[in-house]
């Protein structure tokens, strides 16, 4: 199998010592490629330097594409001379998964103000600079567990804002992609959708709401008369436990928390993020860059090694 690239994420935060942990779990399973400045790296960690993902270390060392980031690094304090070290980690990545050099990507998690700070970046976070470094109009986020994978369909906006920005084109447009990676990344042949209200008990015939009535069921007709396999639109409070998530591959919720409080009490050390929709593998770890416990040798490693497992398992089916 050819290398999974991880990119390093903010050197301030846990993504150094996420991804040696990893690396240690991982050795002798999966071949890994870290991008960033070793001394980065928490003390004791065996890293290799590499000029190229053919050049991977065996289980003894960690392969690292070993990039000069200037100044130390200080855990729980940014810095935004790394920024732009940051960001051409991420670039240079996707370049490599792109190339077919690496078979998929690992983001560790960054920090936007840093970015901002020291580099200018102008995207809302790391799926929208993905999107545009690989050239696609839309992409869609899954949060993916043993137990669940759900997405939703309008992410990082506020809650009054959801009923304007959910549109016919953006959940359709949604479902279809989560449908064709449930196909060819997780090698789902048919999958099972179940669409979440937007309102409480879906609107109940619109009495709580017209959107459900208006809006997506007349959306899900129309992709259900396309083949799709869609439930919904269902009352979000009765679809994520355990028997309800026996009948389908996959939930789309309408916005972030409707999404996100089901997998993260279900699997909050596990869970992945993925990015669909790009021509290239994306997963990362469900979770920031925890300041707080940086550099201490505390971090709790599952998500990443999710993401890595998750990765692999994604590479296999496109392949």
């Amino acid at each position: 199998m050819r290398p999974i690239a991880i990119s390093c994420g903010e050197p301030a935060g846990i993504g150094p010592d996420i991804a040696a942990a990893a690396w240690a779990a991982l050795r002798h399973d999966l071949p890994l490629l870290w991008i960033g400045d070793p001394r980065h790296l928490p003390k004791g960690t065996p890293w290799q330097a590499v000029e190229g993902p053919d050049q991977a270390a065996g289980p003894d060392a960690l392969a690292v594409l070993a990039r000069d980031f200037g100044p130390p690094r200080q855990p729980g304090r940014p810095d935004p001379a790394h920024a732009p070290h940051v960001v051409a980690a991420i670039e240079e990545a996707v370049a490599l998964v792109r190339s077919g050099a690496c078979s998929a990507l690992c983001t560790a998690p960054i920090h936007k103000q840093a970015l901002i700070d020291g580099a200018g970046f102008g995207y809302p976070g790391h799926t929208e600079f993905l999107a545009r470094l690989a050239g696609v109009d839309r992409v869609v986020m899954m949060l993916a567990a043993p137990a669940l994978r759900v997405v939703p369909v309008t992410i990082h906006i506020p809650l009054a804002r959801v009923p304007a920005a959910l549109t016919e084109a953006l959940l359709t447009d949604t479902i279809r992609i989560t449908d064709a990676a449930l196909r060819a990344d997780f090698g789902v042949n048919a999958p099972r959708l179940a669409v979440a209200g937007l309102n409480p008990h879906a609107g109940e015939g619109g009495k709580i709401g017209t959107e459900d009535i208006d809006l997506i069921a007349p959306a899900l007709d129309r992709l259900r008369a396309e083949g799709l396999d869609i439930a919904g639109p269902l009352s979000a409070d009765t679809m994520f436990h355990a028997a309800a998530r026996a009948r389908y591959d996959a939930a789309i919720a309408m916005y972030h928390d409707q999404a996100l409080i089901p997998i993260k009490t279900l699997a909050f050390d596990d869970g992945v993020n993925v990015t669909l929709g790009l021509p290239f593998i994306r997963t990362s770890p469900d979770h920031g860059t925890a300041f707080d416990i940086a550099g201490t040798g505390t971090a709790n490693p599952a998500s990443m090694i999710a993401a890595l497992r998750l990765a692999a398992r994604m590479a296999d089916a496109r392949a």
